[in-house]
Formats: C-alpha cells, sequence, structure tokens
C-alpha cells in the first residue's frame, strides 16, 4: 500500500508548535563542537559547575580570588560546557512498513520529521539513516533551522524497500556511528531479530527511544471468514480462517508480544512508546511523547 510522498509533511501551524518543544536526555552527553546541550565536560557557560585546585599549566582567568581570598590557596572556578549533539534518527522501511491505513512508513516519516526539525531548532546535528534492503539510504549531518529543507526532502523521497534485516541493519549502524547521542528507531519491529538489533544498538552508549508503530488493521483485525495471508517480505503464504477464537488467540499473542518488547526495553533503559496509526501524529507528539517526557 505505497501512499504519495508528495504531500508537505506538515503545515505551517504545526511547525509553530513544534518550535516550543525540545528532546530531553536523561543524561548529559558529549559532544564535538559548542551547542546548546549540557555537557559532562567543563567550558565556558555560564551555569558554575565545581571547583578545582589550581595546578601548574592553567589558565590563571579561571582563578576564583574570592576563595584565595577566603582560604590563601589556588582554585579554578569551573563552568559546565554546552555542545552540539548529533541525533541519530533510524527509520525502518522494510516492507511490512508499507502497510496499514492509516499508513505505517508515512506515519514514520512523519515522526522522524518533527524528532529532526525539533533538534535543529535547538542546534543539534541531525542524521537519519533508513534500513530497508535495496531501498536503505542515509541523510548525514544536517544542523540549523536551514537543515530542514534538506531533512524533510529526505524523508518525502524515502520509498519502501524489500526484506529487511533490522539487526544487520542495527550491527552496521553502531559500527559506522561516529558521536553517540539520542537515538530514536520508528519500526514495527516485525522482524524475528528485534532483540538483537535493540541489544546491537545498546553496546554503545546512545540514548535509545523505540517507537513501536502498529496499524489499526493489526491492532483491531476486522475478519471474518478464510483467508490467505502473504509475509510482505518473504511471500511467505498462511491459509486461516478468522473466527472469534482465531482472533481471540491473535490478540493474546499480540498483547504477550508488545508487554515481552517493553520488559527487554524498560530492562535497558530504552524508552519504548507503542503507536497506534490511527492517533494522528500531531496528536501523538503534542501529548503521549511529551507525558513520556521524550519532548519538553
Amino acid at each position: 500500500m505505497t501512499t504519495s510522498s508528495a504531500q508537505p509533511l506538515f503545515d505551517s501551524a504545526f511547525l509553530r508548535k513544534l518550535d516550543r518543544l525540545a528532546l530531553l536526555t536523561r543524561r548529559a552527553m558529549v559532544g564535538d563542537i559548542q551547542g546548546e546541550r549540557r555537557s559532562p565536560r567543563r567550558g565556558s557557560s555560564v551555569e558554575f559547575a565545581d571547583f578545582r585546585p589550581y595546578v601548574h599549566g592553567d589558565d590563571i582567568r579561571q582563578i576564583d580570588w574570592n576563595l584565595y581570598a577566603r582560604m590563601e590557596r589556588f582554585f579554578l572556578k569551573l563552568f559546565v560546557a554546552e555542545e552540539e549533539l548529533t541525533i541519530h534518527l533510524l527509520v525502518d522501511n522494510s516492507a511490512s512498513m508499507d502497510w496499514g491505513d492509516p499508513h505505517k512508513l508515512t506515519y514514520a516519516r512523519r515522526l522522524a520529521a518533527a524528532f529532526g526539525y525539533v533538534a535543529l531548532s535547538t542546534l543539534d546535528r541531525v542524521t537519519v539513516t533508513a534500513f530497508a534492503a535495496g531501498a536503505g539510504a542515509q541523510l548525514r549531518g544536517v544542523r540549523g533551522k536551514a537543515g530542514a529543507l534538506p531533512l524533510f526532502a529526505f524523508l518525502q523521497r524515502l520509498q519502501p524497500g524489500g526484506s529487511g534485516d533490522l539487526a544487520a541493519a542495527c550491527k552496521r549502524y553502531v559500527r559506522t556511528a561516529i558521536n553517540p547521542g539520542p537515538l530514536i528507531l520508528c519500526s514495527d519491529l516485525l522482524d524475528p531479530h528485534w532483540e538483537e538489533a535493540l541489544r546491537a544498538l545498546g553496546s554503545r552508549p546512545f540514548e535509545i527511544t523505540l517507537i513501536h508503530i502498529l496499524a489499526p488493521q493489526e491492532l483491531r483485525p476486522q475478519l471474518d471468514g478464510d483467508f490467505r495471508l502473504l509475509d510482505a517480505e518473504t511471500g511467505e503464504a498462511v491459509e486461516i480462517t478468522a473466527d472469534l477464537e482465531t482472533l481471540q488467540r491473535y490478540l493474546e499473542h499480540l498483547r504477550d508480544w508488545q508487554e515481552s518488547i517493553e520488559r527487554f526495553c524498560h530492562g535497558r533503559g530504552i524508552t519504548y512508546v507503542q503507536v497506534d496509526t490511527a492517533q494522528p501524529v500531531e496528536e501523538f507528539i503534542l501529548t503521549m511523547l511529551r507525558q513520556r517526557g521524550v519532548f519538553r
């Protein structure tokens, strides 16, 4: 169910609402150039961090002379550094995401656009990577509000690919990403190796948020009768008779699966947020993601 990507991702009214948001991090992280994020390093912001004894070679301009007057010893007054972070956006565009009404990949594109726009507005750097075999693509290191145009254009051009290997893609990403930072993965996780994929991402100090995207037809199937279901990625077929008992078993398995993902994420410090594509993206961002502490 491929959808048109020619439509604007957001209208100007919603972009103004995004301008008032900030992407939160649970801990200070190291960046590579000056920005607006609190860093564990010491720097030149106006926020006091600590004192430390003076040693030969230190900059004497940092000596706190008031403290010297009381202690008769030299101490440096240190301030918090503020640096730019790299925000990593990973979009699953495998064939299973090319499905649903509302469409899952379209939803993922818009979510990634919102995360990227907010990050660019707060002077962070944004990198976007798509995962599907045959349609993998990457947008590296855009900065500032001017970066919103290439970011939106990249996401609008993003097409669904074939079968995806989420674990292999995540392992490859971990090997090549230069600066760990906040990482947002938008996926339906319809991959038997999703645990291996998340474990790979967790092997580096990313601060991971998993947005688990499912369509209403997956969450609340309305089926009755005999059907032949085809796997969108492998082409494998399954014959089923959809009656009340079958649907009940499906819903139980679905709930168990979602709970197992949540437990897995909770045990590894990953923020896990489920979303039904029937919920408007704008509402999901402004309510759920703020309630979960992803945005402020």
